[in-house]
């Protein structure tokens, strides 16, 4: 029931309801009493006419009793007549009427009765039960009328009617009842009317809570259907032009909020939004990978972890007191980060700051790398440029005493200026191949009678120094595509460096397999190894296993950084893996398509 009266549809019905009601109760009381008082009025007209008849009668016979009789008749059954001549002579008139004779004494001492036999008034009056009793027993609620009345002899005397009020009680009940009757109608009907009428007013609003609930889980095209052109169909109409709106703007925020999204996420440097309190609000994938590196490093206590490194809360306070852009450098996990901050301002005061994280750790490793080459590349120069000065110094001056000597001399200046010559030739391989200008030449080729010519010329050294080579094909029918003549310059370079870090008594195999859908080849000697805190920079330029740099077996370190770059040029890929004095294994994976297939 509770329910009903929290809807609108409830409280309108009630409101409805009880207007109708109270209206109806008002009517009711005001119909019953104007009844009432019509019906007692109508009485007292009737029993004025009666009496005023009957003075008449006595005026106009003067036979007194016959003018009795004639009165008489013309009074009914639910009235009393008492015709008054003088203070001994008064008659009553006879009847059936269920009404007891009036003393005379109890007119003579109503003191508005009195009138009509003083003054010769007409009084017309209300007797209640308690004002007047007859053998000490109350009588019925009455009303009576006094006229005056003259008797043909001239003297003046009055006539009183009266009635008992019980007979207007009995019509006045009556009416009483077809207007309760027609009072309980009217509410039945009413509460009917109040309800349907109530259910059609607020099936409109009813449909729109129900699009209101729908538009809030965001089905912005719901419609509220328009069927009148009153107020509620104004109403339904304005609900449909705010959904279309609503549409047009959330469609409109989330476009922005894409694009914005999109450039965030597609930005190669870090973004991060703060509050005025310092609290993060917007990140990017670049900076959630800074924040990362920050918890990693800060270990697993939730509790205890510090959300931003101290260096970007000293900034930020910094850019929020100052109020302009600072930056600074934090590095964690090895990676180096530069950090520009800005204010962010609203109307009048900084509402927070955004930072700009740019990930500089390979920039610095380029910086790094050539500061490194340039050292190596002149240490690479020194040491023959310096041989390629004495010597030829000491032929200009003769210290050579023999042409053997002299001979001797120009040989070293002939070999240094070689190993000059390979390493500038190697610089400028290299370079071309980061560059990106080198062109593969690409052929078809059978890879058993391919490396069996590679490793043919490396036999006489590895005889000389006492090396088992060889060769070993887990199918031999392998062929596939790729530029012949840089393989074979990775082959030499690995074969080479393989038998000049193997002593005698070692061995040096190489293991061609399928891999895949490509080609796998394995270079693997028994000879002294490459520590291991070396391992990650064997593919560096100017890297050299033995760190005294020492001359004859040494070649110029750019052998395997060339090497990395042909592979890699293919599409494929080179690994080392190596225990120290235990023996080192060179692999590289070629794909096996082609050019047209790239």
């Amino acid at each position: 029931m509770m329910w009903l009266f929290r809807s609108v549809v409830g409280k309108l019905w009630f409101t409805i309801l009880l207007l109708v009601s109270c209206v109806l109760f008002i009517l009711t009381i005001l119909l019953i009493k104007f009844f009432e008082e019509y019906y007692v009025q109508e009485a007292e007209n009737d029993l004025t006419r009666l009496a005023t008849k009957v003075a008449e009668v006595m005026h106009d016979y003067r036979d007194e009793q016959l003018a009795r009789s004639i009165a008489w008749t013309l009074v009914d059954n639910r009235s009393k007549a008492i015709i008054v001549a003088d203070e001994s002579h008064y008659w009553y008139s006879p009847g059936e009427a269920d009404l007891k004779d009036m003393p005379l004494s109890s007119i003579r001492e109503d003191s508005d009765l009195r009138r009509v036999l003083t003054d010769q008034e007409t009084v017309k009056k209300r007797l209640y039960a308690t004002e007047w009793e007859q053998n000490g027993k109350p009588q019925h609620d009455m009303i009576i009328v006094g006229v005056p009345m003259s008797m043909p002899d001239g003297s003046r005397g009055a006539v009183f009617i009266y009635q008992s009020l019980e007979a207007i009680a009995d019509a006045t009940e009556h009416t009483k009842e077809l207007i309760f009757l027609a009072a309980f109608i009217a509410i039945v009907m009413t509460t009917f009317f109040a309800f349907f009428l109530s259910t059609r007013i607020t099936a409109p609003l009813r449909k729109m809570r129900q699009a209101a609930f729908e538009v809030a889980r965001g089905h912005f095209d719901t419609k509220v259907p328009i069927l009148t052109n009153d107020e509620i169909g104004g109403l339904a109409m304005a609900f449909n032009q705010m959904g279309r709106r609503l549409q047009f703007n959330i469609n409109a925020l989330n476009q922005e909020k894409e694009q914005l999204a999109s450039i965030l996420s597609s930005m190669a440097d870090g973004v991060i939004t703060f509050s005025r309190e310092g609290e993060i609000l917007i990140t990017n994938p670049p900076a959630e990978r800074f924040l990362q590196a920050w918890y990693f490093e800060q270990g697993n206590d939730a509790e205890t972890m510090a959300p931003l490194p101290p260096q970007v809360k000293e900034l930020f306070a910094r850019v929020v007191r100052e109020e302009k852009e600072q930056s600074t450098e934090v590095t964690i996990q090895g990676r180096t980060w530069v950090i520009l901050m800005t204010p962010l301002y609203g109307k009048t005061m900084v509402r927070g700051a955004v930072a700009v994280l740019r990930d500089m750790t390979e920039e610095r490793r380029l910086d790094k790398l050539r500061k490194d080459f340039i050292a190596n590349v002149s240490h690479e120069l020194r040491t023959p440029i310096a041989m390629l000065q004495g010597y030829s110094e000491a032929i200009i001056d003769d210290i050579a005493a023999s042409e053997e000597e002299k001979k001797e001399m120009a040989k070293v200046i002939y070999d240094e200026s070689l190993r000059m010559g390979r390493l500038v030739n190697d610089l400028l391989d290299l370079a071309r191949m980061e560059a990106g200008h080198i062109e593969l030449q690409y052929e078809q080729v059978e890879l058993v009678p391919y490396v069996e010519r590679v490793i043919r010329k490396f036999y006489g050294l590895a005889k000389e120094k006492q090396i088992e080579l060889t060769a070993e094909f887990r199918d031999e029918n392998i062929e596939i595509a790729f530029d012949p003549d840089r393989i074979e310059q990775v082959l030499t370079n690995l074969i080479d460096n393989a038998i000049r870090h193997t002593e005698a008594g070692g061995t040096v195999r190489l293991i061609i397999e399928r891999s895949g859908d490509g080609v796998t080849i394995h270079v693997q000697d028994s000879g002294s190894g490459i520590p291991e805190e070396d391992l990650p920079f064997v593919f560096e330029r100017f890297y050299k296993a033995d760190k005294a740099r020492t001359r004859g077996r040494s070649g110029t370190g750019l052998g395997l950084a060339i090497a990395k770059n042909i592979v890699e040029t293919h599409k494929g890929r080179i690994t080392v893996h190596s225990k120290l004095n235990e023996g080192t294994t060179f692999s590289f994976y070629l794909p096996a398509h082609g050019p047209k297939e790239m």
